[in-house]
C-alpha cells in the first residue's frame, strides 16, 4: 500500500491578520494531506501608522503571531484561509519582543511539524 506524503507549499503573501500589509516579517505554508488543507501563518514586525518610527503590537503585548486555519474548499485557485475554521495547536503562538524575525521563524516551523505531525497520525481537526 503506497502512503500518501504531505505536500508542503510555501508561498508569498500573508495568511491571516487584516494590517499584515504594514507587517515587515510575513510567512504563509499550505499543509495537504489525505483531503486536509491547512495554513499556517506568522506575521509580525508591524509598522506604525502615519510615518511613525517604530512598531506596534499584533493583538495585546505580542510583536509575532502564528494561526492555523483550514482553507476555505471554495477557494480552489489559492487555497487562502477560512477565517471561521480556525486550528488550535499546542505550540507557541507569540513573541512578545520585537526585532526576533529568527525566533518567528522557529515559532513557524515548529506549528508546522506539529500540525504536519498531527495529520500524518490522523488527527481529526
Amino acid at each position: 500500500m503506497k502512503t500518501k506524503t504531505i505536500k508542503r507549499t510555501e508561498r508569498g503573501w500573508a495568511g491571516h491578520f487584516c494590517c499584515a500589509h504594514r507587517c515587515w516579517f510575513r510567512r504563509n505554508t499550505l499543509i495537504e494531506y489525505n483531503n486536509i488543507a491547512i495554513v499556517i501563518s506568522t506575521v509580525g514586525a508591524m509598522e506604525k501608522l502615519n510615518n511613525k518610527n517604530g512598531f506596534d503590537t499584533i493583538g495585546y503585548e505580542r510583536y509575532y503571531e502564528t494561526m492555523a486555519f483550514h482553507t476555505d474548499k471554495s477557494d480552489m485557485r489559492y487555497k487562502d484561509i477560512n477565517v471561521q475554521k480556525e486550528v488550535h495547536f499546542e505550540s507557541n503562538c507569540a513573541l512578545n519582543e520585537i526585532g526576533l524575525d529568527d525566533k518567528a521563524n522557529e515559532m513557524h516551523e515548529c506549528v508546522v511539524a506539529e500540525i504536519t505531525k498531527k495529520m500524518q497520525i490522523g488527527y481529526k481537526f
